[in-house]
């Protein structure tokens, strides 16, 4: 018997293997970070998929405090010179930082599939002949 993924199953599955959202077989980046074109498996259009910063805002607020936490105490306990703080604490952001912000922008591409988001719109207000209320700026029946 197989078992169906719910939504939150399959964002974690897919995204954190950086698998296609609808076959789970397909790559979903050409490079580090850049999105394929489509599912090499089943063809799937990745052009829905917009994370923009998402992925690099979540890496970093969750990895800024022990990083911080780490520079704050190496500098506290031992009031190392910079160089030392270079050789320690840049590397310890830049390993926490580089290799989860993969897996994190997979989550939002998967999160976005299976949740089917799309950009805001406004709607138009119809009237029931199907013609839109909008009057243009300026006009009398929009009182100005």
């Amino acid at each position: 018997m197989t078992k169906t993924l719910t939504a939150k199953d399959a964002v974690l599955k897919y995204g954190l293997k950086c698998r296609c959202p609808r076959c789970g077989k397909g790559r979903l980046f050409n490079g580090f970070l850049t999105l394929a074109p489509r599912c090499e498996s089943c063809g799937l259009d990745y052009s829905f998929a917009d994370p923009a910063d998402g992925p690099a805002f979540f890496v970093m607020m969750t990895m800024a405090i022990p990083a911080t936490a780490f520079g704050v105490w190496i500098e506290m306990a031992y009031e190392p010179e910079l160089w030392v703080h270079l050789l320690t604490t840049l590397p310890f952001l830049l390993l926490s930082c580089v290799p989860t912000i993969r897996p994190f922008k997979g989550m939002l591409v998967a999160s976005q599939y299976f949740y089917k988001a799309e950009e805001g719109r406004f709607a138009n207000p119809q009237r029931t002949d199907g013609k839109s209320e909008v009057s243009p700026v300026g006009s009398a029946a929009s009182g100005g």
